[in-house]
């Protein structure tokens, strides 16, 4: 099978590219700025940007399959000039309106958990509304919402330790948001399965094999750099005050919308891992990445 993933070589892209590759897949990376250097397996790479149609609608010609991965941050406040909604709505609208054009067949959207049109934050909001451009479209769609990833290149320790100093720790309502992180490494091979025709139609929610809050997270990682921390709770209101009023400073990496983005888990209702034949007894916890168990 030809298959392009868009934001190929970013973190879960290399993971998913190298996998199709290994299963003997013909793999296309599109980026802006493609780095070829980042993959183990045979890997082509092709120059687009998903927010601007005319630079990529020609690189979906001749595929069987496009898993869309681009995605800006859920963590840290967007990059100066650009937005949520640029990315993960009209880049969706953009990639899903390319496929249409070339008819390609199978269309493998990289969604989050708790994706909602009408949610708390842009990126759920906007994440939710590009679940409802894929439905709409006449492709044969499969969308994945996973919690947290985590795994070399990945941003989730660093956003911890970032917010999470040693020692004495301040944590919005002392950390107790919950995740249930999910590492690249198990997250690949069922992304790669979803081109599986049985698959069509379908939603997964995926969390790895332990719910753990952000303080649960912080003191994993500072456990393996043998360093203690205690968690310092911080009221949700005092939190949203401080984000607001650091919110427009380019230089500090969250705002508004993330503070209020610890106030929602980010935990499944129901694991569906079992749709790719996995429990979760059999996937790797991040202590077990972190090397502390």
């Amino acid at each position: 099978m030809d298959v392009l993933v868009t934001g190929g070589d970013g973190f879960v892209g290399r993971s998913l590219c190298d996998e199709l590759a290994e299963r003997g897949h013909d793999v296309t990376a599109l980026s802006r700025d493609p780095d070829p250097t980042v993959f183990e397996e045979n890997v082509s790479t092709v120059v687009g940007d998903v927010t601007a149609y005319d630079s990529m609608v020609e690189q979906f010609a001749g595929q069987d399959a496009v898993v869309n991965l681009v995605a800006l941050s859920p963590l840290f406040q967007p990059p100066s000039g650009t937005s949520h909604r640029e990315v993960h709505l009209h880049g969706t609208e953009n990639a899903v309106r390319a496929a249409e054009e070339h008819d390609v067949k199978r269309f493998v959207q990289m969604s989050a958990l708790g994706a909602d049109p009408d949610g708390e934050t842009a990126y759920i909001r906007t994440k939710g509304r590009a679940e409802g451009v894929v439905k709409d479209s006449a492709l044969d769609w499969t969308i994945f919402r996973p919690s947290v990833v985590f795994g070399d290149g990945g941003e989730f320790v660093s956003f911890t330790k970032k917010v999470t100093p040693p020692y004495l720790a301040p944590l919005p309502r002392g950390g107790r948001t919950r995740f249930q992180p999910i590492w690249i490494g198990d997250l690949a091979p069922m992304l790669a399965d979803g081109l599986d025709d049985e698959h069509v139609g379908e939603t997964y929610e995926l969390g790895g094999p332990a719910v753990l809050t952000l303080a649960d997270v912080a003191k994993l990682a500072y456990r393996a750099e043998g360093k203690p921390v205690s968690v310092l709770p911080v009221p949700m209101g005092l939190t949203k005050l401080g984000m607001s009023a650091i919110g427009p400073v380019p230089m500090i990496p969250f705002g508004p919308d993330q503070a209020r983005s610890l106030e929602m888990d980010n935990v499944v209702d129901e694991n569906d891992i079992g749709a790719f034949g996995h429990g979760e007894s059999e996937l790797t916890t991040l202590a077990a990445y972190l090397g502390i168990e």
